[in-house]
């Protein structure tokens, strides 16, 4: 009985966690969606704005500002960086071939990581949560942190207040439109550039946002946004390019499965995600909730 009532209690963290990891994933992957959705931009460096918005936490906390104030101050910073590096550099090349698109933000990431090391060195550091969130809440034999549980109501907050941003405001009505035909968007007399910026900028928050939440969890390291560019691919894949749904079960998919294969299966932990993705891509090419390109 004891033993069973473990395994359950087990699995239940397992399940749990997964969410929470699922619902970082969406943050991270919801912008690259948003970004290919819109402006059909294949960006790889997208997983390099993630490890600056963990970087820029950490140096605001290691400054003396708090985990909350770094929580609005660096996804800002990252999403104020990116539209300076569209407005400047990647709106001259939205009508170029994609191997032109995936070899400038591959060397954007490149560059971008070098500067981590130089100015942050190659080691990690670790960004504490804040001590309202630093211990557990106990539900009889169950345990489980209080950042974690943080995590699954905050990023739910933010997928909602996404979904209103996209659903019921001009600016995603633009960006909606504009991923179904920029050109009917510029007749309207909408600058579509403009709203390609700021869609690019959002993807970027939202990234750099990840990035921050991701911190207390994993610690901070220059190496960070190679994988999480990994997981944001997995996961619109098997979600659907261009879609909102899809990158929140995509998400939520990933992370769970990760969390539990974790228990049952360690060594295999990371390939079974790579598998559904090979699953879903064979029975929807599209992903689950995409629409066909």
């Amino acid at each position: 009985m004891i033993e069973g009532l473990f395994i359950v209690n087990v699995y239940l963290s397992q399940v749990i966690n997964g969410i929470g990891i699922g619902m970082l994933y969406f943050l991270l992957a919801v912008g690259l969606s948003i970004v290919f959705g819109l402006l059909r931009f294949v960006n790889f460096a997208h997983g390099a704005f993630y490890s600056l918005g963990a970087y820029a936490a950490y140096q605001l906390v290691a400054h003396g500002v708090s985990f909350w104030g770094a929580l609005v101050v660096a996804p800002i910073l990252v999403g104020l960086f990116s539209w300076l590096i569209e407005r400047g550099l990647l709106r001259k090349m939205y009508k170029l071939p994609h191997g032109f698109h995936i070899l400038f933000t591959l060397g954007l990431a490149w560059v971008i990581q070098e500067a981590v090391i130089l100015y942050w060195g190659p080691v990690g550091f670790n960004v504490a949560p804040p001590d309202a969130l630093s211990g557990v809440v106990m539900w009889g034999p169950f345990i489980y942190p209080v950042y974690r549980l943080f995590l699954i109501g905050f990023t739910a907050v933010l997928a909602l207040a996404l979904w209103l941003l996209l659903e019921r405001t001009r600016l995603g009505s633009a960006i909606r439109a504009g991923s179904e035909n920029s050109e009917m968007v510029s007749l309207l007399r909408i600058d579509v550039y403009k709203v390609f910026g700021w869609a690019f900028a959002l993807g970027a928050t939202t990234a750099g946002l990840a990035g921050v939440l991701a911190a207390p969890l994993r610690g901070v390291e220059p190496f960070m946004g190679w994988e999480a560019l990994i997981i944001a691919f997995v996961v619109v894949v098997i979600g659907g390019l261009g879609s909102f749904s899809g990158a929140l079960l995509g998400g939520l998919i990933v992370g769970v499965l990760q969390s539990v294969m974790s228990t049952l299966w360690p060594e295999g932990a990371g390939m079974m995600i790579y598998v559904a993705m090979v699953l879903v891509l064979l029975a929807r090419p599209d992903g689950l909730m995409g629409r066909a390109q």
